[in-house]
């Protein structure tokens, strides 16, 4: 009977640091500065692992992604509300990926602005309503989505837009097309934190299918000549310019391997499994490898 007791409360034990880890609240980057970083449920409902943040000025908060859904951006929205009771001013779509905007109505409803890129937002006008139609497709069943709308980002920009909160200097940049054609970063320069959104993936085999890898490239370049300590990768935990080199080599790496195996199959599991052997260990997705390959280079075949 004690070892049964015993084993009963290691496993009780065992299920509640998972539901934690699961769970988990906002990581404190700085005094004013939160974010979720590192999460291992990549289920969709917990939209696929993607980090979110916020940073507090003496005027508000500006709120960085906003995960997939009405139900995700509440979960968010009580997280803030832990730490912070001041109203939400700004959200920034780093992308609009469904992973990183569909929770936009839960802030817009709050009378937050919602800001982006212009080719985001033109992306999201165009492919919201499919999104919302084809999210079991993604996975996503339709108790996750209940509630869910497309809110468009209402103020958009071309290449950098400077927020001040009040103390508080927020920069969004966008150097080139790169994972999206509007992927930007949101810098603080005082605290030398950069949200790259999946800009970078850290731990994770990125979703590659739609980026420009050129601009990807010369976009991580810009990012590596930045004076910052802390990057917030789209998914994955905290991580720094090591991060964002490994992501530039990935890229360039996956490309060069994937052009030559596709240029010799057509067999996509046989590609992937290639690519795996090559590629540096990710422990995250790496069921995106296949998809990656069947979107970006077998397509067309």
């Amino acid at each position: 009977m004690r070892k049964t007791a015993v084993l009963t409360t290691l496993v009780l034990a065992f299920t509640l640091l998972l539901a934690q880890a699961a769970c988990a609240e906002l990581t404190k980057l700085a005094d004013n500065v939160y974010s979720y970083v590192g999460s291992n449920d990549a289920s969709p409902g917990h939209s696929f692992a993607a980090n979110a943040g916020i940073v507090i000025g003496k005027e508000g908060v500006l709120v960085i992604d906003t995960l997939i859904s009405a139900k995700e951006g509440q979960r968010f929205l009580a997280d803030i509300r832990k730490v912070t009771d001041k109203p939400i001013r700004y959200v920034v779509n780093t992308h609009t990926h469904l992973d990183h905007a569909l929770g936009n109505c839960v802030f817009a409803k709050l009378g937050a602005t919602v800001i982006s890129h212009e080719a985001d937002r033109t992306y999201l006008a165009a492919n919201g309503a499919g999104l919302l139609q084809r999210a079991a497709n993604y996975g996503l069943k339709p108790e996750d989505m209940a509630g869910t709308e497309i809110a468009l980002p209402t103020l958009a920009f071309s290449n950098e837009m400077l927020l001040d909160l009040g103390g508080e200097e927020v920069r969004l940049m966008r150097a080139a097309p790169s994972h999206t054609a509007g992927s930007l970063v949101v810098y603080l320069p005082a605290k030398k934190i950069l949200f790259a959104g999946d800009i970078l993936f850290t731990d994770f085999h990125p979703f590659l299918a739609d980026g420009d890898f050129t601009g990807w490239i010369r976009t991580i370049d810009a990012l590596l000549a930045m004076d910052v300590d802390k990057v917030v990768p789209g998914h994955g935990p905290l991580s720094g310019k090591k991060d964002l080199r490994d992501m530039k080599e990935y890229i360039q790496l996956f490309d060069k391997k994937a052009t030559e195996l596709a240029a010799q199959t057509s067999d996509a599991d046989a590609i992937s499994a290639e690519l795996l052997k090559t590629l540096p260990k990710r422990t995250m997705a790496e069921w995106m490898v296949s998809y990656n390959v069947k979107s970006r280079y077998l397509a067309k075949k």
